[in-house]
């Protein structure tokens, strides 16, 4: 039976944030990537799809760094929403976080058609600025690790660019 994930921070994160192309609940075409607690260290575990054939077997890079990528962001919204009292389904909204810089490296090549796990360590480097260490898992198979520094999301992101 594959794992799920219970109880994920992108299930409650504010409508009008909830459209990323990794993580968005309502992005219907995006990947709706799930990030939750698996005791101290995050976790998410998506099944991508054939399209996403890097060469026949094998993902394509750039499915494992988004995955990697809304990963971090994810567990950084997790840790801050913690720190700050709160958790997944008490009625806060979380904070919501954007990508400062993503580093991926690329350790094995990833088999499709298999679950892939994101298991992360999350660390404060500032109020408003979380360091993810990320593996991803292929079954047991250990076939990348990245790293995401992630901030608070702007409120500069909100406004129109009408101008």
């Amino acid at each position: 039976m594959e794992e799920t994930i219970e109880k994920a921070i992108q299930d409650i994160y504010p409508d009008d944030f909830a459209w990323c192309y990794g993580c968005g609940r309502l992005n219907e075409e995006g990947h709706q990537l799930r990030t939750g607690w698996q005791g101290d260290q995050t976790v998410t575990i998506y099944t991508p799809e054939s399209k996403y054939m890097g060469i026949p077997g094998f993902l394509y890079g750039g499915m494992i760094a988004s995955f990697i990528d809304c990963h971090g962001t994810g567990s950084a919204a997790l840790a801050l929403h913690r720190k700050n009292g709160n958790e997944i389904g008490d009625g806060t909204a979380p904070p919501r976080f954007v990508t400062a810089s993503l580093n991926v490296e690329f350790l094995k090549p990833t088999p499709q058609d298999v679950p892939l796990k994101a298991i992360g360590t999350v660390e404060e480097i500032h109020p408003k600025k979380w360091k993810v260490r990320t593996e991803v898992f292929a079954n047991d198979l250990l076939c990348a690790r990245g790293e995401v520094v992630a901030v608070v999301m702007p409120s500069t992101f909100m406004q129109s660019n009408d101008q």
